[in-house]
C-alpha cells in the first residue's frame, strides 16, 4: 500500500517543517490529492494516524481536499473536466493528440496547523 510511503513522507516534512520554525507539535495538516494520484483517502488517514505516533504530529488531523482532473486541448484551447478514468477526448474539436493534463495528479501539503506557538528564541 503506497499511502503508508506518503504518510511517511508528509510526516517527515511537517516534522522538518516544524523544527525549523521552532515548533513541537502540530494539529492538523491539510493535503490537496488529485482524483488521478491513485491515493485512497481513507486508507491515507488510516497510515496517517499510524506514522504520526511518537512523533510531533502525534494526534494531528488529517483533511484531505480532492482535486478534480482538468484537461486543455492544445489544439483549440478547450478546458473540461476530464474525470476518472480521463477522458483525454476534447469534447471541442474532437482532437485528443495533443491534451495537456492540467490539475488532478496532485499530492500536495496545502497547510499545516500548528498546535502551540514557536519555542522561544534562545541566546
Amino acid at each position: 500500500m503506497h499511502e503508508m510511503s506518503i504518510a511517511a513522507a508528509v510526516v517527515d516534512q511537517v516534522e522538518r517543517a516544524a523544527r525549523e520554525r521552532g515548533f513541537t507539535a502540530v494539529a492538523a495538516v491539510r493535503l490537496d490529492v488529485g482524483e488521478l494520484a491513485g491515493v485512497v483517502p481513507r486508507a491515507l488517514d488510516f497510515c496517517f494516524s499510524l506514522v504520526c505516533e511518537g512523533t510531533a504530529l502525534e494526534g494531528a488531523t488529517l483533511t484531505t481536499r480532492s482535486v478534480r482532473a482538468r484537461a486543455r486541448c492544445a489544439g483549440c484551447a478547450v478546458e473540461w473536466y476530464a474525470g476518472m478514468p480521463p477522458d483525454l477526448g476534447c469534447p471541442g474539436c474532437g482532437g485528443g493528440t495533443r491534451v495537456e493534463l492540467l490539475t488532478g495528479r496532485e499530492l500536495r501539503i496545502r497547510g499545516v496547523e500548528w498546535a502551540e506557538g514557536p519555542l522561544p528564541a534562545q541566546g
